[in-house]
């Protein structure tokens, strides 16, 4: 009877090392298998088993070698165990029955399965293990603490560190590749938002400005009668005013303030004068996240883009870079000033002036967005001379054919959409 006691009490020990084997090994891959990003926030947002995760995670090298003690501890005891059962069961033939069978139980029970379980839900597993690591860490550290004085001695003769595992800043792109996988989490518009967001460093303002030979404003050479007319159409709040050339610029005039200085309809050239703001230049080239930073520091809405010889190029606000993260601001973008019109399900009529970045954002297109900035100015650098009318060319997957070209420059254009692209 004795020894049938004895004999029980080995293999329910042996169960229990069996479990802490199983524990050892799927918390291991769970704490290391945690999202880092979603394991911070819920750090911060006050999970308690969040909290020691993170501080455990925080010194990875010590908690890696309190698993390894307790599961090689676990292990060679449920080894040991076996061999006193199986010989006193079955001698040598059952010392290599038992080997064997401890093998394929731990291979399964205490190695393959709870680490698949752990890597499918590593917070389900992690939480709960990391109280009882943090407190275990603490009671056994000295032991701890010796074990990882040789094993970082042996990495440091092989050229690592151990703090060189905790890094974890994401560069743009894997930022990006995060953002873009998160799937139904955020809707695909905020998501488009944040990988705009992203994408300001690669965009310049020569991207978005309005060009040289766009720009509206008030030229104090005119009758003010025609500067009237001008003010009373614009569209927009602010304009650049000038003598006889956009390069000659004065300043940049408030509509705002001209209607309050006076409730009479009339007004003079000295009354725009004396309402001018300094004109605000950036150089050509500059980043529109550097951009809008400079204008939220300087509390700027409007710039003048200059290249290096000081003239004019075009101008930038700040709404043309908030179109750039939001999208366009107009209700239906892809016909704004009938620029882009639909003519068929698969051609579209394009102005020669339209923004190639824009037709790309709004329609969905993959036009080459790293050379001229219009359409005009694509096909030009394609072809190296001015085409004639019923020039057919294809740049990347897009059919294009001139429609109408005159005064040197591309007017119209028809856009073929490719084979492969579904977009209405």
């Amino acid at each position: 009877m004795g020894n049938d006691i004895s004999l029980a009490a080995m293999i329910g020990l042996l169960v229990v090392l069996l479990i802490l084997s199983a524990f050892f090994s799927g918390s291991e891959t769970a704490l290391m298998s945690l999202n880092r990003y979603k394991l911070r926030h819920k750090a911060r947002a006050g999970h308690r088993g969040a909290k020691l995760a993170e501080s455990l995670l925080q010194r990875p090298d010590r908690l890696i070698g309190l698993i390894l003690l307790g599961n090689n501890a676990v292990n060679i005891s449920a080894s040991a165990l076996v061999g006193v059962v199986s010989v006193q069961l079955g001698g040598e033939i059952g010392f290599a029955i038992g080997t064997a069978a401890l093998t394929l139980i731990v291979l399964i029970f205490a190695e393959t399965a709870p680490k698949t379980a752990a890597a499918l839900h590593p917070e389900r597993f992690a939480y709960p293990a990391a109280y009882i690591y943090y407190p275990l860490l603490k009671i056994l550290y000295p032991l701890v603490w010796a074990t990882n004085v040789m094993a970082n001695t042996v990495l440091l003769l092989l050229g690592l560190r151990s703090t060189d595992a905790d890094r974890h800043a994401l560069s743009r792109e894997e930022l990006r590749t995060l953002v873009y996988e998160t799937g139904a989490r955020i809707s695909g518009k905020y998501r488009q938002m944040l990988l705009s967001i992203l994408d300001l460093e690669k965009v310049s303002v020569d991207d978005v400005m309005v060009p040289h030979n766009e720009i509206i404003g008030i030229d104090m050479t005119d009758d003010i009668s025609e500067i009237s007319q001008i003010i009373s159409n614009s569209q927009h709040t602010r304009l650049p005013v000038y003598n006889d050339d956009i390069d000659n610029v004065l300043g940049i005039l408030h509509l705002r303030r001209l209607a309050n200085i006076s409730t009479r309809d009339e007004f003079t050239k000295d009354d725009i004068r004396g309402l001018l703001d300094d004109p605000y230049f950036v150089p050509e080239g500059t980043p529109l996240s550097t951009q809008l930073l400079q204008f939220q520091k300087g509390r700027r809405r409007f710039a003048l883009v200059v290249d290096e010889y000081g003239d004019i190029q075009g101008i930038v606000t700040l709404e043309d870079i908030l179109e750039e993260i939001v999208g366009e601001f107009t209700t239906d973008p892809a016909n704004d000033d009938d620029e882009i019109v639909k003519e068929t399900d698969r051609t579209w009529l394009v102005s020669g002036t339209a923004n190639v970045r824009d037709m790309n954002r709004v329609m969905g297109w993959d036009l080459p967005t790293d050379g001229p900035k219009t359409v005009n100015g694509l096909v030009l650098e394609y072809l190296e001379s001015i085409p004639e009318s019923g020039t057919c060319l294809k740049i990347g997957e897009y059919p294009i054919e001139i429609i109408e070209a005159k005064e040197n420059r591309v007017q119209l254009a028809r856009i073929y959409l490719p084979e492969t692209d579904n977009k209405p």
